[in-house]
């Protein structure tokens, strides 16, 4: 039960009226134009029902000749199983309160303060009441429009009215968390292809930096290289001088002692040379001895025979001077001979002596040219020591400066080559001038982006797949709910159906996809097969019978207390009318919500099974005047 009371104050036909209600059925009857209706919309509009708002403009609900209209509903908040609906509220009664005025002014009170629709909204959601649920409340005409909607519309207020709204929410949420993800994908995706795009450019311009990079890296190398390559080159040209001085000091060496052995053989032949000169004039002197004797010896010779001519006569001196010039000759002869042999000894000496001149005269001049020699090696050496001396003095400035470019290192190529390579090298840093270090940052830069966008988007792609999972999930869920609640309530319209001798069936049609399910209603009367509930294929009558018996098959589950209807038989054939109202009562017998039925007529209503409220008008002014 919801509303235990309701106090209209000029509204509509209503100057004042307090109207009590009780839980089960209250039926509300009376002729047309007494204020049946304008009870209902009164209690629409104090619960801010859409409907009546978006349809009437409120002012003019407002009692013709008066400036403000007051509704009052007086909501039953007493205890339910140990709590109340609204424990914010500690009493039993909420007085619920909607002010018109005719300057447009319209607001809401809850207990005598003034109050927002969201708080009303509160409350009512509290208690467990939608009013703007067409299956809640159906003003005039409403039973007609149920038939004309969707399929799609006629779930979701089936959802509504028996609080299964969560699931489908829970499949909307999980839907619009898989769109944002597949939206968050799409962008991630978007956004991944254009960083490697952007990536890609900065790779190439990264491997340019990173082979300049290297260029200059190969430049220094090279720099230190040429470095130890020159210190090599003098090095090798000092070992080269060093090697020449070696051996310009054997040279000199080698000079020194043939110069020396050419002296000592200079003076072993000045030696010789002077002992043949004393052989010489001791066999000139023999030479002359002999020479001497020979012209003695032919004096002699010539003086005896000239003697022995003068003295002819003398035997004896004749025959001595000849015996003297016969030992003469023989003197002579062996003189002659003595002296030839002194001769050819004096000539070998003497070819001797000038071999010995022509030899000292050799060893002088080979003395002079070694002498000569000697001093040019000197003098080279004195150079080779000087560029020496230079060339390490240069060597330790080049060491110097080639440790500047880092240790030593072996050196494989020359130094020709090496420029050759440095050249080289210097026009590739040529080509990459362009290129600058920040390269490097933005390139770190924008792989980090990348990277964390590709951990985004399989964090993205992961997501999706929970969600496409969760999406499934939660649909099933809310399939099965369906599925079990129109079951249930298909069973008791084909059995309201059968009571009213037609046939019908309640089923979920396009359940694979939550936005476009819908509940499918058929129905078939006078033995004809069942065919969907619409404002064409059936009567007026037909209609409301279907979709009133729709509505009382799914009484048992509406979670709302309060629930109401206007008018809904006056299409009706009488049976149905009276079946259709043996059916509301025995529905809501045991019931603890509430039902208001307006009707024009009673007479299809047990007394005792409802609480008939009769509004009647009188003069202008609807009153309630009778309350059973």
């Amino acid at each position: 039960m919801l509303i235990t009371e309701v106090i209209l104050e000029n509204f509509m036909s209503y100057e004042y009226a307090r109207v009590a209600f009780r839980p089960g059925v209250n039926l509300i009857v009376g002729p047309n134009g007494a204020g049946k209706s304008s009870l209902l919309l009164a209690i629409s509009v104090g619960l801010g029902q859409s409907y009546t708002e978006r349809s009437k403009k409120l002012s003019n609900l407002i009692r013709w000749g008066q400036d403000q209209a007051r509704v009052t509903l007086i909501l039953d908040n007493s205890k339910r199983g140990g709590k109340r609906p609204v424990p914010k509220y500690a009493k039993d009664q909420i007085f619920l309160t909607r002010v018109l005025r005719r300057d447009g002014n319209y607001w809401f009170e809850l207990e005598n303060r003034a109050a927002n629709k969201h708080n009303v909204q509160y409350v009512l959601g509290r208690f467990g009441v939608d009013p703007d649920n067409m299956l809640i409340i159906m003003h005039q005409n409403m039973v007609e429009q149920f038939s004309v909607l969707s399929n799609v519309e006629k779930l979701r207020m089936v959802e509504a009215a028996v609080g299964l709204e969560p699931f489908r929410e829970n499949v909307v949420q999980a839907q619009q968390k898989l769109t944002r993800i597949l939206s968050q994908e799409e962008s991630v995706s978007k956004l991944l292809e254009s960083a490697e795009q952007t990536l890609t450019y900065w790779r190439e311009q990264y491997e340019k930096y990173q082979e300049k990079k290297q260029m200059q890296t190969k430049r220094r190398f090279l720099e230190r290289e040429l470095a130890w390559a020159e210190v090599e080159r003098r090095e090798n040209a000092v070992k080269e001088l060093e090697s020449a001085m070696q051996k310009a000091q054997k040279t000199l060496s080698r000079i020194e002692e043939e110069a020396k052995a050419a002296q000592d053989e200079l003076h072993k032949e000045f030696d010789q040379q002077e002992k043949l000169k004393t052989e010489v004039k001791a066999i000139f002197g023999e030479r002359l001895s002999f020479e001497r004797k020979i012209a003695q010896d032919e004096v002699t010779i010539s003086l005896c025979e000239q003697l022995l001519q003068e003295a002819a006569v003398l035997d004896v001196a004749v025959q001595k001077l000849k015996g003297l010039v016969e030992s003469s000759r023989r003197q002579l002869v062996l003189s002659g001979e003595k002296a030839k042999e002194n001769q050819a000894i004096m000539q070998t000496l003497e070819d001797s002596v000038d071999k010995l001149t022509g030899k000292v005269v050799d060893c002088r001049i080979k003395i002079a040219l070694l002498e000569y020699r000697k001093k040019t090696a000197v003098a080279d050496l004195d150079k080779t020591e000087a560029a020496i001396k230079a060339a390490k003095a240069g060597l330790d400035g080049f060491v110097a400066k080639a440790l500047e470019h880092g240790a030593r290192i072996a050196v494989v190529k020359s130094v020709a080559d090496v420029l050759d390579e440095v050249r080289v090298t210097d026009g590739h840093l040529a080509a990459l001038a362009g290129v600058s270090e920040d390269i490097e940052r933005q390139y770190e830069s924008y792989s980090k982006l990348f990277l964390e966008l590709k951990e985004k988007a399989q964090l993205v792609s992961e997501n999706r797949l929970k969600a496409l999972d969760e999406v499934s999930a939660r649909l099933q869920s809310w399939r099965n709910v369906m599925q079990s609640l129109l079951e249930r309530v298909n069973l008791e319209y084909q059995k309201i159906m059968g009571q009213t001798r037609a046939v019908g069936e309640v089923r979920l049609c396009n359940a694979e996809d939550v936005e476009v399910a819908g509940l499918e209603i058929l129905v078939g009367f006078k033995g004809g097969k069942p065919v969907a509930l619409d404002a064409y294929t059936q009567s007026g009558g037909e209609r409301t019978t279907a979709t009133m018996s729709f509505l009382l098959a799914l009484q048992s589950h509406v979670r709302s207390p309060f629930r109401a209807v206007d008018e809904y038989d006056v299409h009706m054939d009488p049976r149905n009318r009276e079946m259709i109202a043996k059916i509301l009562i025995a529905h809501m017998a045991d019931a603890k919500a509430q039902y208001v039925v307006i009707t024009p007529s009673q007479v299809t209503f047990a007394q005792e099974n409802a609480n008939i409220i009769t509004v009647q008008n009188v003069e202008g002014k609807s009153a309630v005047r009778e309350v059973v």
